[in-house]
């Protein structure tokens, strides 16, 4: 490889501005712990609170395009030359799709995040925790997050399969409307907040769900945990995880995802059939799903405005930033797989395959402990009131199941399966944003994958050290994602309108 013909090829400025704000932000959490997660709350509030609707309308406004986008003419688009077939088999096209736009924190959420709704007040306003506590995780984990995804992966698509644009960046989604200011400081602007969002989205997952790996690790081995514990876990994954990116791209990823995805359906398999809650499983699974459907729209647009829970605030906008911020790298890499697939069949395929994969994570392990606690078989609602600690609660739930200790090594290797394939999507997401030009098949250079690698897992270590609460993890994400909600809309407006240009073309050349 030639070093200096390289170099000419790297934006440094895009490269360099993240690099040295995470270096400051790094410093400030480790050496002003305290400062730095009470001016993040404040920002938060400010934001989340006062800003609340506006994510709110977005995320609606998202999941409607992505149904019109299928029934109307736009569906028939195929992301590639006209009479192109699928790249990749269904499954294994699914597979990477799920396992790269969900990390591990949908395990830690899948079995934790009824009990947190289950003390909220809120729950007590609407009905019983049978009724709601596992209506809302299927709600803010279903159509319209993946609507984000799915509406976003299609526009990449068309602009790296049907239009060949070589600068794989956000920017250059939006182009149709920017125009030549795309290439000036608005396109920087834009590819700034974007790389931004991506850097927000894996610290809030890293901190998140990596401790949950870590208590897993310390029940199997009887070791004490720590927070040093956690960043050499979290260490040791992503030095495993991205080694392996890094010597083998695509291939190394689809087959990370195969593996995942086995290990993901045989834990949920094993718990449905022999954890001893079938029946309850099936039918409350069943029933929240049609609850979810239909207080739809009633879920999509509620804004507690008189704040006697703020409910929406605490948790559905926080879920819709979360998935905004994520949209960074997930939605290049689904639409980069998709090519030689129809705009409808791309979106149809993501919501039976993302969005009810993910459906069925959190009705089988939700449930499952939803049932125990409303059964009065176990109370993990009063051990989660007594020390906050979601982590030791979940170890509590897994320890009730049948071949315990094996269940919890299989959940650790498919939390790092999950790691393995989601991050090595955004490694090499993140690593385009440091080219000025890529073309569509042409990689990243090792080097340059490897530094964002290391950018990507400073952050998280920070927050970790720092001791952030779960409210201050969620508030990164609810900031960065303010600016990227307005790039979002651009991109799906900037799509409409190429894609109408791109239909009269082909009309003229039959």
């Amino acid at each position: 490889m030639d070093i200096k013909k390289e170099r000419g090829k790297i934006d440094w400025m895009i490269t360099l501005l993240p690099l040295g704000i995470i270096l400051l932000l790094c410093v400030l959490f480790f050496f002003e712990p305290k400062k730095s997660n009470l001016v993040l709350s404040q920002i938060r509030f400010f934001f989340g609170d006062t800003f609340g609707v506006y994510y709110l309308i977005i995320g609606l406004g998202i999941f409607l395009l992505s149904l019109y986008l299928v029934v109307s003419k736009y569906g028939e688009i195929v992301l590639g030359a006209p009479d192109e077939k699928p790249k990749y088999p269904f499954f294994i096209w699914g597979s990477m799709m799920f396992t790269c736009g969900l990390a591990a924190d949908i395990l830690f959420y899948s079995f934790s995040e009824w009990v947190m709704y289950a003390t909220d007040p809120h729950i007590k306003e609407m009905g019983s925790i049978q009724d709601w506590a596992g209506v809302y995780p299927l709600f803010h984990w279903s159509f319209i997050p993946w609507g984000f995804y799915l509406v976003l992966a299609v526009a990449f698509g068309f602009m790296l399969h049907v239009r060949k644009r070589n600068r794989q960046k956000y920017s250059e989604a939006c182009r149709p409307i920017l125009g030549k200011h795309t290439d000036g400081w608005l396109g920087r602007i834009v590819d700034l907040l974007a790389v931004f969002a991506l850097l927000a989205g894996t610290a809030t997952t890293f901190s998140v769900a990596t401790p949950l790996m870590a208590v897993i690790i310390g029940e199997l081995f009887h070791i004490t945990i720590s927070r040093t514990i956690i960043n050499v876990v979290i260490l040791l994954i992503t030095c495993a995880v991205y080694t392996y990116s890094l010597l083998h791209g695509f291939k190394g990823i689809s087959k990370l995802a195969n593996i995942c995805i086995y290990m993901f359906f045989g834990l949920l398999a094993f718990v449905l059939l022999f954890g001893g809650e079938t029946r309850y499983i099936i039918e409350t699974g069943f029933s929240s799903f049609g609850k979810m459907i239909q207080n739809f729209v009633d879920l999509s647009t509620f804004t507690d405005p008189l704040r006697k829970t703020s409910f929406p605030q605490n948790w559905t906008i926080y879920y819709w930033a979360y998935w905004m911020v994520w949209c960074v790298a997930a939605p290049f890499f689904i639409g980069n797989i998709s090519r030689g697939r129809t705009v409808r069949q791309t979106i149809l395929g993501g919501y039976v395959f993302g969005a009810g994969s993910t459906l069925m994570s959190f009705i089988i392990l939700g449930n499952y402990s939803m049932g125990l606690q409303v059964t009065k078989k176990f109370n993990f609602i009063s051990q989660y009131k007594s020390d906050g600690d979601l982590y030791g609660m979940i170890v509590s739930v897994l320890k009730t199941m049948p071949c315990s200790q094996l269940v919890m090594i299989i959940v650790l290797l498919t939390m790092i399966a999950f790691y393995a394939t989601s991050f090595d999507s955004i490694a090499l997401t993140a690593s385009c944003y440091s080219y000025h030009f890529l073309d569509e098949e042409q990689q990243p250079s090792k080097v340059v994958q490897l530094m964002w690698c290391i950018l990507l897992i400073m952050l998280p270590i920070a927050l970790l050290f720092s001791e952030s609460s779960m409210r201050n993890l969620q508030s990164v994400s609810i900031v960065a994602a303010f600016p990227i909600g307005m790039v979002i809309v651009l991109i799906a407006a900037s799509f409409i309108k190429d894609a109408n240009k791109y239909m009269e073309e082909l009309k003229l050349n039959r």
